[in-house]
């Protein structure tokens, strides 16, 4: 089966069922689940400390989640209107943009802390049309200049991606790095064809002193390799399972979720009030 990538534009390919299809399947949200927390490790942020991230093609919200649970506030970007649509049907809590990644960003400078991208930069990899702003090349340089202003100094960006070949990689990492960034490729279990991921692990500033980490070694993850996310994985599932993020029903949770409907411009939000956030309608 071809790649999703070289059937259709990704707000194409991505339409009402495919979105659905793919936020619902439990094994693409494990594996979701799994190069997130991966990716996290890997932009080795502070611990115990908040931060304002960018989760870039953030889809319908399975990476977003995960943020949400580490404690991160974060925005997320996307070209696909129907995934966007499942994220808001989600109820998740980052601000969402419709944006193609290609055309480059439009934040302050150095608005972010860090970024994240799970399974998106393979994207900008295809020219959709024959005019040269359509070129891969163009795009990437796009992309990877307006990244590089939207991140603060020290922070770093880690891209997890599906190249076909060690050209392509070669193409992404060059364009990077004439945009500013440092860093490299991490490949975790390189010898597996099942297990193998590719991140590209980005630095701003620092004056190029940090180390770009090691891969994971081994054909498969490992059992002590995993023990470190299990925690977190399982409370994930629990949550699932018991509904945890539906029955937190309190007052302040409720004036939250109202407000962040306003700012999205829903209409027929109840009025607030004083004991439950709801206007109850008067009784006669």
């Amino acid at each position: 089966m071809s790649r999703p990538e070289l059937q259709a534009p990704p707000e194409i390919y991505y339409g009402d069922i495919e979105a659905k299809k793919y936020t619902n399947n439990s094994r693409i949200q494990q594996i979701q689940a799994d190069m997130t927390y991966r990716a996290l490790e890997l932009l080795n942020l502070p611990p115990d400390e908040p931060a304002f991230l960018l989760d870039i093609g953030c889809g319908s919200g399975l990476s977003g989640e995960i943020l949400d649970d580490e404690g991160y506030t974060w925005v997320g970007v996307d070209v696909a209107p129907s995934m966007l649509e499942v994220a808001l049907e989600r109820e998740v809590e980052g601000d969402l943009f419709l944006q193609d990644i290609g055309q480059g960003f439009g934040f302050r400078p150095g608005s972010f802390d860090g970024a994240i991208s799970i399974s998106v930069i393979q994207w900008l990899l295809n020219a959709e049309t024959s005019h040269p702003t359509s070129s891969p090349p163009h795009r990437l340089a796009r992309f990877f200049t307006t990244l590089h202003s939207a991140l603060r100094n020290p922070s770093r960006a880690i891209l997890q991606f599906y190249p076909t070949s060690d050209d392509q990689i070669q193409l992404i990492t060059s364009i990077a790095q004439k945009a500013g960034f440092g860093g490299g490729v991490v490949v975790d279990y390189p010898n597996s064809k099942k297990a193998r991921k590719v991140f590209l692990c980005l630095f701003v500033g620092s004056g190029g002193a940090q180390q770009v980490p090691k891969g994971l070694e081994g054909e498969s993850p490992e059992e002590e390799e995993r023990a470190k996310f299990e925690k977190r994985r399982e409370r994930i599932k629990k949550r699932e399972k018991d509904g945890k993020r539906k029955s937190i029903k309190g007052k302040d949770w409720i004036l939250k979720k109202k407000e962040l409907y306003r700012q999205r411009g829903k209409e027929s939000v109840p009025r607030d009030s004083k004991f439950t956030g709801r206007k109850r309608k008067p009784v006669f």
